[in-house]
């Protein structure tokens, strides 16, 4: 199912492929999903504020960032996630993207 036009599943396009890319990478934050998505910052981060207020993601702060994952406390979680991979499943070029993500730092004295 790839989805087309603004109709999605979680009331807007932007808050559904968050919630996928969510469930691809576990834990994430506004910019890296943005870039993952080709989406801009400020819609990712939109979107994020209001899964956040309606419980599905959760959130933490790690310094000056805004760490988002699925809610570990939310009453559907189990099922909530087996929706979000099969839809994934559908978006070949996102699981592509978020393999190719570097998720953790390189070593100070590693050549580039």
């Amino acid at each position: 199912m790839v989805m087309v036009g603004r109709s999605s599943p979680f009331g807007g396009l932007a808050r559904t492929r968050a919630l996928m890319a969510l469930q691809l990478l576990g834990v994430s934050y506004p910019r890296e999903l943005a870039r993952l998505l080709g989406s801009a910052v400020s819609g990712i981060q939109q979107a994020l504020r209001g899964l956040e207020k309606d419980g599905l993601v959760a959130a933490r702060s790690a310094g000056r960032t805004r760490l988002y994952r699925i809610d570990p406390r939310y009453f559907a979680r189990p099922e909530l996630e087996s929706y979000l991979r099969r839809l994934v499943e559908a978006e070949k070029e996102i699981t592509r993207r978020a393999a190719q993500l570097r998720r953790r730092p390189r070593r100070g004295d590693k050549p580039l």
